[in-house]
């Protein structure tokens, strides 16, 4: 049923190992049927094994990997099966496009909608989920003409509740870890409720648990007639999103989406500045500039606004994720990464101060200041950081110079140096490093020099896409 938006927000993964191709069970592939029944309308019983021409099943592995920017093979690989394990929304991802609507003018035919809290969660305090909803609610009331009033008693255009189990719906809820909410599409009845998973832990801010307020302003966006984005940094993305209430703006594509059906706020003050929403960056953007580059365990790691690319060994196609998805307490629009082989960790620069994580877990005691490696005082933040395996030395990228810090002895080595006396051809600022099997490359503007760090010998002069590949297919 198309009006029906059930959507299962689940914990977000931050590591999902490889499933090797030779180590796909009958169990992964039956998993894998169900889901395509499940997200992509897979409606012939077929199973998953090799056949002539192409089966509905790999037709609709390939409509699958369109839509998450995988490499398209129309068959179950270890990428694509990693993926399906993933936590997501239930919603089926029918429309293959960055914002989408439910189509059929399935919208509220009124600007002016009722909202009531039905019952609570003991996560919270009343106050505390109150204020989550109405924060919630007012994310697409800024930017359109909706607004939205509270009833005490009666029947609201959104009835707001929190369930166990069956709760009355015929949609069941699966207890911990499992769905968090759904919603329900613009209609008279049920339509534009919201339901929550009381089994789940929601919260006020906390990463550590779910917080309601993203939850709510997802499932919102459903209420109001919106479907799923393929955006990765849009709200109506089908994963779950860690971000902080305090500082979150609704991103672009929600706010193009939610504008097609109810138009822009006709009271904005244009003269008060707002932050502007968010744009998700487009690896075919040739002239971006990216903020850092790091390797972490053998995956390559592209930095840019509140997002990163993860380049895996066994895979061609980059993987889009928010930051804070893994590292819920790490900075965005970060200035440097780099990883320490020795100490197992990687670092994330941001201004003046600087985080620690060995692989997805945060390192107590940070974040630090740049003069826990010796900088001196007057570096406010760093362009870069580069760590050669060779010598243990890692560099940092300052204006014009770099300075050399021995991870061995903990020290920063005397003085520094030009960046252009080591590495000749570079004439403005260096933007990003890390080094790839022995080789070193250093990006500057949307260019990335590759050199022998050894001889300063420069190799060749490559596009920042060379390792981070555009996926317009």
């Amino acid at each position: 049923m198309r009006s029906l938006n059930v959507c299962i927000l689940l914990n977000l993964a931050l590591v999902v190992c490889g499933v090797p191709v030779s180590q796909i069970t009958l169990q992964d592939e039956s998993f894998a049927e169900s889901y395509l029944k499940k997200f992509f309308n897979l409606t012939e019983e077929r199973g998953l094994s090799t056949r002539r021409g192409i089966s509905p099943v790999s037709r609709k592995l390939g409509e699958m990997q369109r839509f998450f920017g995988l490499q398209i093979t129309g068959n179950l690989d270890a990428e694509t099966l990693e993926l399906m394990k993933k936590p997501r929304c239930g919603v089926p991802d029918e429309n293959i496009a960055r914002f989408s609507t439910f189509g059929n003018n399935l919208k509220w035919q009124k600007n002016d909608l009722t909202y009531r809290i039905e019952n609570y969660t003991p996560d919270m305090s009343v106050s505390e989920v109150d204020w989550s909803m109405d924060k919630a609610l007012q994310v697409w009331a800024r930017v359109t003409p909706l607004r939205f009033t509270r009833i005490y008693s009666g029947t609201a255009d959104i009835m707001v509740s929190f369930g166990r189990r069956a709760h009355g719906d015929y949609y069941p809820f699966d207890g911990p870890d499992g769905t968090l909410a759904h919603a329900f599409a613009p209609s008279s009845g049920i339509g534009g409720d919201a339901h929550f998973d009381d089994d789940e832990t929601f919260t006020l801010h906390s990463s550590r648990g779910y917080v309601l307020f993203m939850v709510a302003a997802h499932e919102f966006g459903h209420s109001l007639g919106l479907s799923h984005s393929d955006d990765p940094g849009a709200l109506m993305y089908p994963l779950y999103s860690y971000r902080s209430p305090d500082s979150f703006v609704l991103p672009r594509d929600d706010v193009k989406g939610i504008q097609s059906l109810y138009g822009s706020n006709p009271t904005k003050d244009p003269s008060i500045g707002e932050p502007q929403p968010p744009t998700t960056p487009d690896a075919c953007d040739s002239t971006m500039v990216l903020d850092a580059v790091t390797t972490l365990r053998g995956e390559m790691l592209f930095f840019k606004d509140s997002f990163f690319w993860r380049s895996l060994p066994q895979s061609r196609t980059p993987q889009q994720s928010v930051i804070t998805n893994v590292w819920p307490s790490a900075p965005v629009n970060i200035d440097a990464a780099y990883e320490s082989p020795q100490l197992d960790r990687v670092f994330l620069f941001k201004g003046h101060s600087v985080w620690a994580f060995s692989g997805y877990q945060p390192v107590q005691g940070y974040p630090k200041k740049l003069s826990h490696f010796g900088l001196p005082r007057m570096v406010k933040k760093i362009d870069a950081a580069l760590h050669d395996v060779a010598s243990g030395k890692t560099l940092f990228f300052v204006g014009k110079y770099f300075f050399s810090y021995d991870e061995a002895r903990k020290t920063m080595d005397w003085g520094f140096r030009r960046v252009d006396q080591t590495f000749p051809n570079i004439s403005s600022k260096v933007t990003a490093a890390f080094q790839y099997r022995g080789v070193t490359y250093i990006y500057s503007g949307s260019h990335m020099f590759e050199y022998d760090l050894r001889t300063g010998r420069l190799y060749r002069v490559l596009r920042n896409s060379y390792f981070l590949p555009c996926n317009n297919f």
